[in-house]
């Protein structure tokens, strides 16, 4: 199979001649009705009531028993560390194939990830190698996890959900649980995809998701904090709001905060696009079935949700022979103006990143060298 009949298949799914991204927000709703209204009331800030019918919106569709809205993603995986008590010093063990967004919420934490390979199930933290780099390197004593050659305490694990498709998470619940560890999900691209039956974000205390303009849905710039329990929600809630004490007229803030807080406006948007959520998690199911059958028989593997999964298969992505298939691949589609992207670079291999500690990362480094991100915006939304 040539990079022509790539091309030729997209154009026929988009019905279109014209440039093609990666993946664009679709509003086919009341995206303009609700933002119109948002700007009518002049609520267009931090209060208003879209931001609490959003929260509400999120918590019915995943199951979490609460859902705090942040600014952005980043935000919201920064309040999920804070909120988990990583502190400045403390390790925590992530995959090094992410977006560079998780690794800087650790940054702004003052904490230092530890880099473990992900899994050739789910591209995602591999359970397996998440507990042997902790048989080999950590130890438990009454301060917890600790890194046995630096004396570090290693506190939380930080899976991201690549692309969409779920991680191992029954497993990697356990391996927390033996090692004492805080399971913090990175759930920025998963919202719609299930475990087991089970919304993803929704295992760890803690998790985040964005609705950044790529996302599934979107509120221009936002991100959310599932949180395992009402209470853990409602001191969520109070640190993104400036830990501001309520009072009719009094500034009173009990304890440091962050100003993480959605605006009403981004936050009229997400609930346009929950409406609309359902229809596209079809139509991008649709859209992945059609890549694998042309897939089907050809050098290049498309990469499917793991069978204890359900996907939203965020952004559908094949597996080329080798770099050097990639790089062509990648080539030939963007000069004919089909947007496709190879894997981020792993995160050790940044500047920021370059001294952390790390694990085999061999499947990692398999996957970056072969891997391209292929159109995967919904065609019928």
């Amino acid at each position: 199979m040539n990079a022509q009949l790539l091309v030729e298949f997209v154009r026929d799914q988009y019905k279109t001649q014209d440039f093609i991204p990666l993946h664009a927000p679709t509003f086919a709703g009341n995206e303009k009705a609700y933002v119109s209204e948002t700007i009518d009331s002049t609520f267009v800030s931090s209060v208003g009531k879209f931001v609490d019918d959003f929260e509400r919106k999120i918590e019915a569709f995943t199951g979490s028993p609460s859902a705090i809205a942040t600014a952005n993603g980043t935000a919201a995986l920064h309040t999920a560390l804070y909120m988990a008590d990583v502190q400045r010093g403390d390790l925590v063990i992530t995959q090094a194939l992410t977006f560079v967004a998780t690794c800087n919420a650790l940054f702004h934490m003052g904490a230092e990830p530890v880099f473990v390979d992900v899994s050739p199930t789910s591209l995602g933290l591999c359970p397996k190698a998440v507990d042997n780099y902790l048989s080999e390197h950590a130890q438990l004593n009454e301060h917890g996890c600790v890194h046995k050659q630096t004396g570090q305490r290693i506190k939380a694990v930080v899976p991201m959900h690549t692309f969409g498709h779920p991680v191992e998470l029954d497993e990697l619940v356990e391996v927390c649980r033996k090692w004492q560890l805080t399971l913090v999900e990175d759930a920025a691209e998963s919202l719609g995809s299930f475990y087991k039956g089970k919304h993803t974000g929704t295992f760890g205390d803690f998790s985040a998701v964005s609705f950044n303009g790529n996302k599934i849905i979107t509120t221009g710039g936002g991100g959310m904090v599932l949180c395992k329990t009402l209470e853990l929600g409602k001191r969520t809630k109070h640190i993104t709001t400036t830990a501001k004490v309520p009072h009719p007229y009094e500034f009173f803030h009990d304890e440091p905060g962050f100003n993480y807080r959605m605006p009403n406006l981004n936050a009229a948007l997400g609930c346009a696009q929950m409406e609309s959520l359902n229809a596209y998690l079809s139509d991008k199911r649709a859209l992945a079935e059609r890549y694998s059958a042309l897939f089907e028989g050809t050098e290049y593997n498309f990469v499917k949700e793991p069978e204890y999964a359900k996907s939203n298969y965020w952004l559908n992505a094949v597996i080329c022979e080798d770099k050097a298939a990639r790089d062509l691949l990648l080539k030939e589609t963007n000069e004919a103006g089909i947007m496709t992207r190879p894997v981020w670079q792993l995160m050790h291999r940044l500047p920021a990143f370059s001294e952390c500690l790390k694990g085999d990362l061999s499947h990692s480094l398999w996957v970056e060298e072969r891997l391209v991100n292929i159109p995967s915006s919904p065609v019928n939304g």
